[in-house]
């Protein structure tokens, strides 16, 4: 049953179709676009709260460019560039810009809006000039939506109890969220129980004293 808890961990491959758009659909259609090399607007910036799923998107990107033979340039959490990797991508972007590979695109992302972050005026500028997204989290609502159309796919009966459960007690990210489920769904056919508060209790506390065993 220890074997079990090694599941509590995300493990699927970010994609744009795993990503749940919530609020973000625009800048979800753009970024398929630029990394697909379908994009007149080559240059995209996101930035939001960290889990938010700014990373998650660049990684899909960044798989999608690969299929599509795109030449992608990705750059995750730009607020923590010294000055001379700033000067460094001020110079990558201008080279795409000029530069006569017309599929190619730069995705940036950062915690805060371009000209929020302390970054160098050149720099912030250009950030500015492409399309600028914010990353919406997911509501509570939007989370359990996610969760119950999880379950759907995997034949779990879960009730509404037991999402407000993990909403409550667990880490509110969404890859954890689902890990969490998918090993509560193992748990359950190994324990021969229906999926129940209860039962998520009883894993919760063998994780526990899993990880705490000297």
């Amino acid at each position: 049953m220890k074997q079990l808890l090694l599941d509590i961990q995300p493990t699927p491959l970010p994609t744009l179709t795993n990503f749940v758009v919530g609020r973000n659909a625009e800048a979800l259609h753009n970024l398929q676009l630029a990394a697909s090399g379908n994009a007149e607007a080559r240059f995209v910036y996101i930035w939001g709260a960290t889990g938010s799923g700014k990373s998650h998107l660049l990684q899909a990107c960044t798989a999608l460019a690969q299929q599509q033979d795109v030449q992608l340039i990705t750059l995750d959490n730009v607020h923590l560039l010294d000055n001379d990797a700033q000067i460094a991508l001020f110079n990558t972007y201008n080279e795409l810009r000029n530069g006569v590979h017309e599929r190619s695109a730069l995705l940036v992302s950062g915690i805060a809006a371009p000209t929020q972050m302390q970054l160098r005026d050149d720099l912030a500028t250009r950030l500015a000039w492409g399309l600028v997204y914010q990353i919406h989290p997911l509501s509570d609502m939007e989370k359990a939506h996610a969760l119950k159309a999880h379950a759907a796919e995997r034949g779990i009966k879960l009730g509404d109890d037991v999402i407000a459960y993990c909403l409550r007690h667990l880490r509110r990210d969404l890859p954890n969220l689902m890990a969490t489920l998918d090993a509560l769904d193992k748990w359950s056919l190994t324990m021969k129980k229906p999926v129940t508060v209860p039962l998520l209790r009883q894993l919760l506390q063998f994780s526990l004293d899993f990880y705490h065993e000297p």
